[in-house]
This record gives structure tokens, C-alpha cells and sequence, in this order.
């Protein structure tokens, strides 16, 4: 029978190592962007929460390293990955392994982004395509290693996406990032659909202003006229909701933008 070939054989039992690790690692949830602000404080939230993290930058790995650390503190399991969210094959093959050495993901959130503004006849064409591919680019080529080992998990799992208010709204002197962010939005309600039937939630997070190191104070002056609630969020307020995004208690949850803005829009 072709069960007993040796070839199969060696593919079952691939399979069931595997699925060993996968069980062994089911709650594990992957953060890009995680070296500093929003990122990081979502990182520790869910390490707090129960989570296992695995923190990723681009190009900041000391600071990632030190929130590794903190998470490890925390009696959590965690250790980063270095790679660039444009580069789809690094990103493949780096995902690959890690999954091999550590198992599925249950969950992912998306945080990666930047921001590149200015009037749009003043922005150059890597002004926009850098924005563009960061957000959208980034959500296929980190989501698409992922989805088929975290459906094979068949438990459940939760993928929330970082937008923006902008993304929601529009902001002037941001036509990319407004873009980039909107497009977002599409892409995780799409997403849910087709993953609603694996228990596996995808809802997206869109902050408002919130109090960062790339905040100036003019910024800040300007903010306090436009929120009702007359103050810049925190890094905490956002990462206490994607951490209730990720929790059981969400679970009937999929589908949705939630907006931290302090009643902005």
C-alpha cells in the first residue's frame, strides 16, 4: 500500500512532529513592529494577558531584545525576529523556520508601518510606494506564511491589524497613509470573512492621536483643540484593546474596526 512506502512514512511522521510542536506552541501570537511604542506596549499586554510573544523589527534589535526580556520576565516565552515586511521572500523563509523550530501561531497583530507625509504634489513616488507596500504589502507577505498552519491548528485564533484614524477619515497632508490605512481596513474585513468558519477572528484597531516619541508639541497643542476628550491617547490604551481583541472573551468578535480616538471621529 502506498501508506507503508518509506516516503509517505517519513512524511506522517513529519507530520505528526509537527503537530506536536504546533500543540505545544498554540498560544503563541506574533507582533510586528514591536520594538518600541505601540508595538511594544501590545507585546507586553499580551505577554501579561497569558501569551507567548514573538517580537519582530526591522532594524532596532537591541530594543527588541529588551522587550524580549521584559516578556521573559514576565515568565512568558519569548524571542525576536529580524526582518523587513517589504521583502517577501525573506519574510517566507524566516517564518518558515521559526514555525518549524516553535510552532503555529495563534494569533498575529500587524503593526508595522510608517509615515511619510507632506501635500501630495510635493510626495515623491517612494514616498508614496514605501507607505503603501509598509501596510498593505506587509499584510500579505507576513499573513500568508501563517494562515495555513494556524487553520491546520484547528484551534481557533486571532489576527488584528493596526489602522488609523486617518484610515477611517482621511487626513490631510497624508493621502498615502490615508490610503494605506483605509486599504487596510478592506483587507481585514475580507480576511475575516474567509476565516470566520476556522474560529480564527481578524478585526482591526484604528487610533487616534496617541502620545508617542513621534508626537511634536505643536502637534500635541493642536490635538488638545480637535478631541473632545482634550488629550492624546496612551500607547496602553491601544494595546488594552488589542489585547481584549485577542482574549476568549472576544471570541464572537471578527469583522470589526474599533477606533481608539477620544471621540475624534
Amino acid at each position: 500500500m502506498l501508506l507503508n512506502h518509506p516516503e509517505n512514512q517519513q512524511v506522517e511522521n513529519k507530520q505528526v512532529e509537527n503537530k506536536q510542536v504546533e500543540n505545544k506552541q498554540a498560544r503563541r501570537i506574533l507582533v510586528t513592529g514591536s520594538s518600541r511604542g505601540i508595538g511594544k506596549a501590545i507585546a507586553l499586554q499580551l505577554a501579561q494577558a497569558g501569551f507567548d510573544i514573538t517580537i519582530h523589527a526591522r532594524s532596532r534589535m537591541a530594543e527588541a531584545e529588551a522587550v524580549a526580556q521584559d516578556i521573559q520576565a514576565l515568565g512568558r516565552e519569548s524571542h525576536c525576529l529580524q526582518f523587513d515586511v517589504n521583502d517577501r521572500t525573506e519574510i517566507e523563509r524566516i517564518l518558515t523556520q521559526d514555525m518549524a523550530q516553535h510552532g503555529a501561531f495563534y494569533g498575529v497583530v500587524l503593526n508595522a508601518g510608517l509615515t511619510r507625509d507632506g501635500a501630495f504634489p510635493a510626495l515623491s513616488d517612494e514616498d508614496w510606494d514605501q507607505v503603501i507596500d509598509t501596510s498593505l504589502h506587509g499584510f500579505y507577505n507576513v499573513l500568508k506564511p501563517l494562515i495555513m498552519p494556524m487553520i491546520r491548528l484547528k484551534q481557533g485564533g486571532r489576527i488584528v491589524t493596526l489602522s488609523s484614524v486617518s484610515g477611517v477619515m482621511g487626513n490631510r497632508g497624508q493621502v498615502n497613509y490615508s490610503a494605506a490605512k483605509a486599504g487596510l481596513i478592506g483587507a481585514t474585513k475580507a480576511m475575516a470573512l474567509e476565516l470566520a468558519k476556522r474560529k480564527i477572528t481578524v478585526n482591526c484597531v484604528a487610533p487616534g492621536l496617541i502620545d508617542t516619541e513621534m508626537v511634536t508639541d505643536e502637534v500635541k497643542e493642536h490635538a488638545l483643540n480637535m478631541i473632545p476628550m482634550q488629550r492624546l491617547g496612551q500607547v496602553e490604551e491601544v494595546a488594552a484593546t488589542v489585547k481584549f481583541l485577542c482574549s476568549d472573551e472576544a471570541s464572537y468578535i471578527t469583522r470589526q474596526v474599533i477606533s481608539v480616538n477620544g471621540g475624534l471621529i
